[in-house]
């Protein structure tokens, strides 16, 4: 078996996976994707920034152009220099309370803040109409859009309605045309829609924006999570298997140097494939088999001085679920290494109606030791992920006899 093992590990080893090899370019471009996605994501956000700044500048524009004919309308008319001057203090303080109420979140502040901004608002909007009439209309279309925006649905629609309706009074009392008395109305109603619609939609682009770089961030954390998982796969069983066998050596150099050779040479290949399967990982190229992670189990296993049976058969099992069932193979070993005194291990592999099953049964429970975290990602609650994403299932069977069974069993072709 250590022939094996030697063979698989050195046919696996090439300059340029030698730790002692001058650095290969190639091979560090391959770890750039990981480090540039990283890097990339804040400009990926920035361009999205100008998005929310675009639906401000839209929602300014629209405000100062409903200010700016409400003063054309004042203008036209036969006004003293006080009254303008008056006119233009109001139009200023009502585009102030306006940009605050058309905010975002400004819907969150205590009520008597609220009640305070739309109160001050309304004065503003209605006192100017005894003194301009119609000409000033159009600001009791602002005061439409904060109430929409300040006050809770069934309150705020009610009060917009009413604010319209209102606007009915001002050509009546000046005894203008019924057109007029249709117009003012309509027009004060369709403005509070238009700048209620544009500070919602400009809120709601900002939310986007923060949620899709939320979302970036996860993506990323979710990625350093798999790859933290790997390593933890991938080294978790080699450090032991080099643990282990550095301790046979350790016995054997006395009494038996020959074979204490064969093992350091089986150390070396175990550490050139640990090197190999890390590269892997970072490069996102990585792929296991079952087969010879039976060949690598058993040869750890003995060098523990655990008697292994083996009951495995061929199976037709694509890479995904080979990969998958490999995994699990290598993590039971390395929890039956480090949290077991077995003396015995059975490794079975059996296919049935287009499954895989693979089972591990020990005879060396530690009483004492419970997994710490059995769904936090790693152990037993990373395999179950694993498993879980490709269809599969998980089980592990503590007996009162002191045995563990652990089950893994997984479609041949895993979809998704």
């Amino acid at each position: 078996m250590a022939r094996h093992d030697r063979t698989n590990a050195t046919a696996e080893h090439d300059p340029k996976h030698d730790p002692h090899h001058p650095h290969d370019p190639e091979e560090h471009r391959e770890g750039e994707p990981v480090e540039a996605h990283n890097g990339d994501l804040p400009e990926v956000h920035s361009r999205d920034l100008p998005a929310p700044r675009l639906a401000r500048t839209i929602l300014l524009v629209a405000l100062l152009s409903y200010t700016l004919i409400t003063m054309l309308n004042i203008a036209g008319s036969d006004l003293s220099v006080v009254h303008m001057a008056v006119a233009l203090v109001a139009l200023s303080a009502i585009f102030a309370l306006q940009l605050v109420h058309s905010a975002a979140g400004a819907e969150r502040p205590l009520p008597r803040r609220r009640v305070a901004t739309l109160s001050a608002q309304a004065v503003l909007t209605y006192g100017p109409i005894l003194v301009f009439h119609t000409a000033w209309g159009s600001m009791a279309g602002f005061l439409a859009a904060s109430v929409l925006l300040m006050l809770r649905p069934r309150v705020a629609w009610t009060l917009y309605a009413l604010i319209g309706l209102s606007m009915v009074l001002p050509p009546v009392l000046e005894k203008r045309p019924v057109i007029d008395a249709v117009y003012l109305p309509q027009s004060t109603l369709l403005t509070g829609l238009v700048i209620y619609g544009l500070s919602r939609l400009s809120a709601l682009i900002r939310e986007v924006v923060a949620a899709r770089g939320e979302l970036a961030r996860m993506a990323v954390t979710e990625e350093r999570l798999r790859f933290a998982r790997d390593l933890h796969d991938l080294l978790g069983f080699s450090l032991s298997a080099i643990t282990l066998k550095s301790e046979l050596i350790h016995r054997l150099i006395p009494t038996h140097p020959a074979r204490a050779v064969e093992e350091v040479e089986d150390v070396l290949a175990i550490s050139r494939q640990s090197l190999s399967d890390v590269r892997r990982v970072a490069s996102g190229m990585r792929e296991m088999s079952l087969e010879q992670e039976i060949t690598s189990a058993e040869s750890v296993l003995r060098a523990a001085d655990i008697e292994v049976a083996k009951r495995v058969v061929r199976v037709r099992a694509d890479r995904q679920a080979d990969t998958v069932l490999a995994t699990v193979l290598r993590e039971a070993v390395t929890n039956l290494l480090r949290h077991s005194r077995a003396g015995r291990c059975t490794i079975e592999v059996a296919e049935q109606a287009g499954r895989v099953r693979l089972s591990v049964h020990n005879d060396g429970v530690d009483p004492d030791y419970h997994d710490p975290s059995p769904h936090s990602g790693s152990g037993l609650g990373n395999l179950r992920s694993r498993i879980e994403t490709v269809g599969g299932t998980l089980r592990s069977e503590p007996a009162d006899d002191g045995t563990f069974l652990l089950v893994a069993e997984v479609p041949a072709s895993p979809v998704g």
